[in-house]
């Protein structure tokens, strides 16, 4: 199971949410796309690809916050989990891709195992999120289990 935690203020990082878990599943791969990450129900045997914007000063949107949260405060082990995470962010700003690193710190001090294929997607490149996500996906493949 892969399970996409999704943090999107503006709907771009829902997008290309969206058409990666599409991709998943045309690969084969059972997926569940969280639009409201919820620590208790997410399957902790799984992967877990957090695909989040960067907003404001470095900040999570608004609806991945809550989960955010949960992970300082919950004591739940989560040595079962493997994650990646993709963020897309704006490198004019020194925050650049800050709410992706601030959640893979947050997994890892759980006990998480980055798989360590991420990807940051600059706003200042002409070319579409989801596209670079989609070309980008290739390197994650391999390191997933079915």
């Amino acid at each position: 199971m892969i399970e996409i935690l999704v943090g999107s203020q503006m709907g771009a990082a829902e997008y290309t949410a969206e058409q990666v878990a599409d991709a998943l599943a045309q690969a084969g791969f059972a997926v569940r796309l969280q639009l409201t990450p919820d620590i208790e129900q997410l399957t902790k045997d799984s992967t877990w690809l957090v695909i989040t914007s960067t907003y404001g000063a470095g900040d999570l949107p608004d609806n991945i916050q809550p989960f955010a949260d949960q992970l300082a405060q919950d004591q739940t082990d989560l040595t079962t989990v493997c994650f990646a995470v993709i963020t897309l962010g704006d490198s004019s700003y020194d925050t650049f891709c800050l709410a992706g690193e601030k959640i893979a710190t947050l997994l890892l001090a759980k006990g998480a195992q980055n798989l360590g294929v991420e990807l940051k997607i600059d706003a200042q490149n002409q070319e579409l999120p989801e596209d670079l996500a989609l070309a980008w996906l290739p390197k994650l493949l391999p390191l997933l289990h079915r």
